[in-house]
């Protein structure tokens, strides 16, 4: 149940920031529900491959390479889900931002 809730939070906040962002587009909630599945799946399989392949590069910048790397998975989601587009890695970079704060604050709210 908790997941459930999790990923309905997380397509709150992509659905928000699709509509508050210009070069972020998503066709509906259902899409964004999908989104936010896909985003998760990424994360939980993906994510750690490519910080353990990046860890030189992360010390280096000092962890600021992190969000590049959230960024990569944003476009790769982009590039998968048809409804869902980002037009380029900067859009990618604020809608990364901005939705894991969106989240954060719907979580704290509820």
């Amino acid at each position: 149940m908790r997941i459930l809730f999790q990923i309905i939070l997380s397509g709150v906040a992509i659905y928000f920031t699709a509509w508050l962002l210009p070069g972020v587009s998503v066709t509906g909630f259902g899409t964004a529900i999908i989104v936010a599945i896909v985003l998760g799946t990424l994360n939980v399989t993906l994510k750690p491959i490519l910080q353990l392949l990046s860890l030189p590069v992360t010390l280096i910048t000092l962890g600021l390479f992190l969000p590049v790397i959230n960024t990569v998975i944003i476009l790769l989601t982009s590039r998968l889900i048809g409804g869902f587009h980002v037009e380029n890695f900067w859009w990618a970079l604020l809608f990364s931002l901005i939705a894991s704060g969106v989240t954060s604050l719907l979580k704290k709210t509820i």
